[in-house]
């Protein structure tokens, strides 16, 4: 299983508490949080990833060098912005298979990755979201199913929203899906692709159970100082 981290977030929303490094790398009790991440995928059995890095790359790529633990790591680098879905079709030429797993490098959905690619697969899937069941909806939108598992629709941000199920940040995608011509230069994974394509491409959700976070706000930057005391190794 080879994985792609978008790990060059700017993180303008944690500016007040991670200022000097990418989102990615803010310090959860004295360790970045990447290395949580890479951890959870060593025990998932990813043997290789490819982190897409751009703002203040070095940081990154000082600490993990070419390997991190077991993993083998690789760099697709942003020279310029090139949204979440630009950042992820670069990253996809240094992929060595069809697929690759794709997570977001500042949330953890600590669900069985095996079944989500085992279901991607039977599905014959282009692309397959890990979608999370949450009580209130409001910060993330909403991902709507069909009775066969493909997606039906994306709904916007709304604060009373309600329970329902979100995008968690963790993709099966296929490579030759986002190497099509529509796919170039700066995009957004949700909004130019996931979202505009649902309709017209084999795009299914996969409801998941597991632990979430997305420490992009204070908020839950502060939680997870005291969550993942119990993540180690694991």
């Amino acid at each position: 299983m080879e994985a792609i981290v978008l790990a060059g977030g700017f993180g303008t929303r944690l500016q007040s508490v991670v200022n000097e490094v990418p989102k990615s790398m803010a310090l959860i009790n004295g360790r970045p949080f990447l290395e949580y991440l890479l951890d959870f995928l060593i025990v998932q059995g990813v043997e290789r990833v490819v982190l897409s890095v751009g703002y203040k790359r070095e940081v990154i790529t000082e600490h993990f060098k070419n390997r991190y633990r077991t993993l083998e790591v690789e760099y697709s680098v942003e020279e310029e912005p090139l949204g979440t879905g630009g950042g992820i079709r670069l990253s996809f030429w240094r992929v060595k298979g069809d697929r690759a797993l794709v997570l977001n490098g500042d949330s953890i959905f600590r669900t069985d990755l095996k079944i989500l690619e085992q279901a991607h697969l039977a599905k014959k899937a282009e692309v397959t979201l890990a979608l999370r069941k949450l009580a209130n909806t409001g910060r993330y939108g909403r991902v709507t199913l069909n009775r066969q598992r493909r997606i039906s629709g994306f709904e916007e941000k709304n604060e009373g929203a309600g329970p329902g199920l979100i995008n968690a940040g963790v993709y099966f995608i296929e490579k030759s899906f986002l190497m099509e011509p529509h796919f170039r230069g700066r995009f957004s994974i949700e909004k130019d692709c996931f979202e505009k394509f649902y309709g017209s491409s084999r795009m299914f959700g996969f409801p998941a159970v597991g632990y979430f976070l997305d420490i992009g706000i204070p908020e839950d930057y502060h939680k997870a100082q005291h969550e993942f005391k119990g993540f180690e190794d694991r």
